[in-house]
């Protein structure tokens, strides 16, 4: 059965948080659930989030909602085990707008993803995203 993998023991790391202002646009609001909070980046020519998850899953599904304007036109999932080189998974491609994407993903055994949007659609490079999911089976 797919569920979304990602808990409370997921460590999470970002490229970037908009001026430096985590409280309000920080990365916990990737997985929070509001719809009124999100992860906003700062300016760059690409952005990712990292996930180190506390046991192996088998990654099924990328789920991600971005802000219209401020998505990506290419994704890029990576993935490995501890300790190893990150290796390509799939990439994606994103469409512009508001609604939750699903993103299908050849089953990969992992503890440790690497979600990277390159190509932004904001002229400045940001990316917005108010919800990251990622759904598969725990190991």
């Amino acid at each position: 059965m797919t569920h979304s993998l990602v808990c409370a023991d997921t460590v999470s790391r970002v490229s970037s948080v908009l001026n430096r202002n985590t409280r309000q646009f920080g990365k916990k609001h990737l997985f929070d659930q509001d719809e009124e909070t999100c992860w906003n980046s700062d300016q760059g020519p690409s952005q990712w989030v990292i996930l180190e998850f506390p046991q192996r899953i088998c990654v099924s599904q990328l789920q991600i909602q971005f802000q219209g304007g401020f998505s990506s036109r290419l994704g890029r999932l990576e993935g490995s085990q501890r300790n190893e080189a990150l290796n390509k998974i799939v990439d994606f491609y994103p469409e512009d707008n508001n609604s939750i994407q699903t993103f299908p993903v050849p089953a990969a055994e992992v503890d440790q993803l690497k979600v990277t949007f390159e190509d932004p659609t904001d002229f400045f490079g940001r990316v917005i995203i108010y919800h990251l999911r990622v759904l598969g089976e725990k190991l």
